[in-house]
């Protein structure tokens, strides 16, 4: 299993930024991904979650309304949409593979950093 994530970067507050994480070495279409973030100084987060068809979402409080977990089966990635960011949505986000809520899911790409500022 193999999951990188890119997109990541500045932005500042009330900005947008889209996410992806290319998957291989696995069948995509057969697995349900997970978004999770880790805020300086804190423990891993999840984020959001999404089913195998990309059909059923599920989204942590602090990020509903804003954030659009999706995937795409035909290319192999994973997406993360983030609008109205915030400060406190600064963090190292990564991708895993696995529809859940929990925080542990595994395995995990290596993360890619999220810093709103201005």
């Amino acid at each position: 299993v193999q999951l990188v994530e890119s997109g990541g970067g500045l932005v500042q507050p009330g900005g947008s930024l889209k996410l992806s994480c290319a998957a291989s070495g696995f069948t995509f279409q057969y697995y349900g991904m997970t978004w999770l973030r880790q805020k300086p100084g804190k423990d891993v987060e999840w984020v959001a979650t999404i089913n195998n068809a990309g059909k059923s979402t599920r989204y942590a409080d602090a990020v509903k309304g804003r954030f659009t977990i999706s995937k795409d089966n035909s290319k192999n990635v994973l997406f993360l949409e983030m609008s109205g960011l915030k400060p406190d949505d600064t963090a190292v986000y990564y991708c895993a593979q696995g529809f859940s809520t929990s925080a542990t899911v595994r395995p995990r790409g290596q993360g890619t950093q999220v810093t709103v500022s201005a």
